[in-house]
């Protein structure tokens, strides 16, 4: 393997991409990093044995970019890589709401941009990352892009166009999930468990329900009717959520987050 790769503005997610390309099989010295911190980079070098560098010797170096900083530091970055980078470079973005084409206008023309939106599940290699290519990229880029973000858990490709819907329903997807269990927990504890044993069958609940998702094939209905027994607890419940328009509040909350995502590619911020 002869590509080099650098991932400016290493994170938490950036972290969690270096240490899966480790782990399926990349050399360190195909791998370069940058930080904001001197002793962030240091961290990373003493980590995992690779060379951090600065954003320009990056964009100078390295034969793809994955730029990881938040939406909001995209542009300043945008700024200083691009009197830089040649227009071979294959630039992967993993910043919520921007399109690729702002990346298309900031690069020289014809430059390569795949735009990845993942989700914080990639720090137990369980994301799932959602790819879509630039008016210039190859099978050959999307496919280098599949296999980076693979190394953190799946891969799945879209048309840009639904980004921002995938943003709204993955990427930010885990809170919904988080703020669930938070509720679920202090239901626990008004009902009389202690905290931690609230929490730990919260969890187990959760994953238990999650891997049946994945794996039985059956819709989501199916399993749900599989628990709701007739005058049962669980159809009790059922319709408490329904009057309270927990549904309708979800369709609601998606639909804000992908509002959220599209100013964020307007500039809003």
């Amino acid at each position: 393997m002869t590509q080099k790769v650098a991932v400016l503005g290493t994170g938490k997610i950036g972290e969690a991409l270096l240490s899966g390309m480790l782990r399926g099989g990349w050399s360190p010295s195909r791998l370069l990093v940058t930080a904001r911190r001197p002793e962030r980079a240091q961290e990373l070098r003493d980590r995992y044995g690779v060379e951090a560098v600065s954003n320009t010797e990056a964009a100078k170096s390295a034969d793809t970019l994955i730029l990881t900083v938040k939406p909001q530091d995209m542009r300043p970055l945008l700024d200083e890589l691009a009197p830089h980078t040649p227009a071979e470079r294959l630039i992967i973005s993993g910043a919520a709401g921007i399109p690729t084409s702002l990346f298309e206008e900031r690069f020289q023309p014809g430059t390569p941009v795949v735009r990845v939106m993942t989700n914080t599940p990639a720090l137990v290699d369980e994301a799932m990352s959602v790819v879509s290519a630039g008016t210039h990229a190859t099978e050959a880029h999307l496919a280098l892009a599949e296999e980076i973000f693979n190394g953190v858990g799946k891969t799945l490709r879209v048309p840009e166009s639904q980004q921002d819907a995938a943003t709204a329903l993955s990427g930010s997807g885990p809170a919904y999930f988080y703020f669930l269990v938070e509720a679920m927990t202090d239901a626990g504890i008004l009902l009389g468990l202690p905290r931690d044993k609230a929490h730990d069958l919260i969890v187990q609940a959760a994953v238990g329900a999650a891997t049946m998702l994945r794996d039985s094939g059956d819709h989501p209905v199916t399993l749900r009717e599989n628990v709701t027994s007739p005058a049962g607890t669980t159809i009790n419940a059922i319709r408490e959520l329904e009057n309270h328009r927990v549904r309708a509040a979800v369709l609601d909350a998606l639909e804000a987050a992908r509002d959220r995502s599209r100013e964020l590619a307007s500039g809003k911020g």
